[in-house]
């Protein structure tokens, strides 16, 4: 799992926030907005918003993710198909 790279006080987000917006998006960093020193909110980039909703659909979709575990078991196993056999 991913850590937050910076915590901010809101009224310095708010000052900076097409900066921050920036910087998210250029560098894939996750901020964190506190209010008070408690963090509220976080900032992150599309990109990374449109992958945890990606994984959260996955994880949500109970035939996919029986599937996986499965996989996943026959892997631990040694269960392994030859890339021949597959083509």
């Amino acid at each position: 799992m991913q850590n937050i790279q910076q915590y901010i006080p809101v009224t310095k987000a708010k000052s900076e926030l097409l900066e921050l917006i920036r910087n998210v998006k250029d560098s894939d960093d996750t901020i964190a907005i506190t209010k008070n020193g408690v963090p509220e909110a976080v900032l992150i980039s599309m990109k990374k918003f449109d992958g945890l909703i990606e994984t959260l659909d996955i994880l949500a979709d109970e035939k996919a993710m029986k599937s996986i575990k499965k996989s996943i078991k026959e892997a631990e196993n040694g269960m392994w198909i030859d890339i021949d056999e597959v083509l």
